[in-house]
């Protein structure tokens, strides 16, 4: 029902004012049979009938009186409104957990997902292998490192020497000459023509580090070749121990890598 038609119908309740006394008296005089003080027209119903009709008026009006207030009286239909079903209640006996708020602490264990430490399996670089480590030979290509017979008590000069039963298309070598004490470059050398090669020298972690790294283009020729590095050093005896080398290259079978330390002057 709208709410045009319950205003409308609250009016009409409000208005209606039924004679009750008026009504009462009409079914006393049907009941008792007494003369009706107006003068009845030829036909009129009998009594009874009257009496039957005056009682269903009685009713009729009584009954849609109540309708009505009933109709004016009730509050309007609340709308609908769906409402999210509640979850599930855990069975008895078992509280619901509850969740748990997140943790604003570090976790009590290292991330060790994000260290910045060096992948165990990265190349390592001449002279990074521990001291008497060493790989002089693979395959076609085999290494040896020695101090020259010219070194003296305040300058010094570390070889590395290559063999190589095939011809190289890819080629660094490094020499890594560890700082025990005014340790500096005085030049370098090979025995491969220099214009076929980039040449460093660098103090990288303590050390003097030289790189010979053949152009792209270029190719080193089966047979024996040498690498130089040229250094001063603080006064009296240096140990080579800790110096190093290293060879990276590739040949007709693929990569190939070779090093190792230095052997005294002889």
């Amino acid at each position: 029902m709208n709410e045009e038609l319950a205003e409308r119908l609250r009016a009409a309740a409000e208005a209606h004012q039924p004679d009750r006394a008026r009504i009462l008296a009409r079914v006393e005089r049907g009941m008792s049979g007494a003369p009706a003080r107006h003068r009845q027209r030829s036909g009129a119903r009998p009594w009874p009938r009257v009496a039957l009709a005056s009682l269903t008026a009685v009713g009729t009006l009584a009954v849609g009186g109540f309708a009505v207030a009933a109709i004016v009286q009730s509050p309007p239909a609340r709308p609908e409104v769906s409402a999210t079903p509640a979850a599930p209640s855990p069975p008895s006996g078992k509280p619901r957990p509850t969740p748990s708020a997140p943790a604003t602490g570090r976790p009590t264990t290292p991330d060790r997902s994000s260290s910045t430490g060096p992948s165990p399996s990265a190349s390592s670089p001449a002279g990074s292998t521990p001291p008497g480590s060493a790989h002089v030979q693979d395959g076609p290509l085999s290494s040896s490192g020695a101090l020259g017979a010219n070194s003296n008590s305040f300058w010094a000069q570390s070889n590395i020497t290559l063999k190589s039963t095939q011809p190289l298309t890819a080629l660094t070598v490094e020499l890594r000459i560890t700082q025990t004490g005014a340790v500096q470059s005085t030049g370098n050398w090979r025995t491969l023509p220099a214009e076929d090669f980039t040449v460093t020298v660098q103090n990288e972690a303590g050390a003097v580090v030289y790189r010979w790294i053949l152009k792209p283009g270029r190719t080193v020729p089966a047979g024996q070749h040498v690498f130089a590095g040229q250094y001063n050093h603080a006064t009296g005896a240096r140990e080579a121990e800790h110096d190093g080398y290293r060879v990276d290259a590739n040949g007709p079978r693929g990569a190939l890598s070779v090093w190792g330390g230095f052997t005294p002057a002889r």
